[in-house]
């Protein structure tokens, strides 16, 4: 009888340990401002520009325990580009800069994610963009996760990256050779 007991115990015990050790998945949550990829461009020089993109989605799958099994997917809609002057907004979907009429989505995978301690990570990657497809590397840094008020779980991270415009093959005017790019991720637990 013992035998079967702890035959149970150790059987139970086995099928508990890949579900504790395995990643969780989690869909980036857009509604209501709980996820944003914002952009910060110089302007001529003398001032800064900040923008976001409206419409992106994706997913990614996290486990503080083992981080090098973590992934992220996005899509980002750059037709959906607003640094809140309408004007602007349409010259710089332009051909003259993203021309997201051609190039509507950019995407992001990564390749590998690396823990750097004291929950920062970084974050390495292909990004598809403007037609280009290079690899970036992300500094992220875990914010936290738990339990929502909803009855859902969620796990919340920050990042930031330059792009150099010209390694995507954008059109650089004047000192604005890059982007400033900072993320706001937070997944609910599927």
């Amino acid at each position: 009888m013992k035998k079967k007991v702890f035959a149970t115990g150790l059987a139970a015990f086995v099928m508990w340990l890949p579900f504790g050790a395995s990643a969780a998945d989690y869909v980036i949550d857009t509604k209501g401002a709980h996820a944003s990829i914002n952009f910060k461009v110089s302007h001529l020089g003398y001032s800064f520009i900040k923008g976001r993109f409206n419409d992106f989605g994706g997913d990614f799958s996290y486990d503080p325990k083992n981080v090098s099994a973590s992934k992220i997917s996005v899509t980002v809609d750059t037709t959906s580009l607003d640094s809140n002057h309408a004007e602007r907004d349409k010259h710089i979907r332009s051909g003259d800069f993203i021309n997201a009429s051609k190039f509507s989505k950019a995407t992001f995978k990564s390749t590998s994610v690396v823990d750097k301690g004291d929950g920062k990570l970084e974050v390495n990657g292909d990004l598809n963009l403007h037609g280009v497809t290079k690899p970036i590397t992300i500094d992220a840094q875990f914010i936290g996760a738990g339990p929502d008020p909803w009855g859902g779980e969620r796990a919340g991270f920050d990042g930031k990256v330059r792009l150099e415009l010209a390694d995507f093959k954008i059109p650089v005017v004047g000192s604005s050779s890059y982007v400033d790019m900072e993320l706001h991720v937070e997944g609910i637990k599927k």
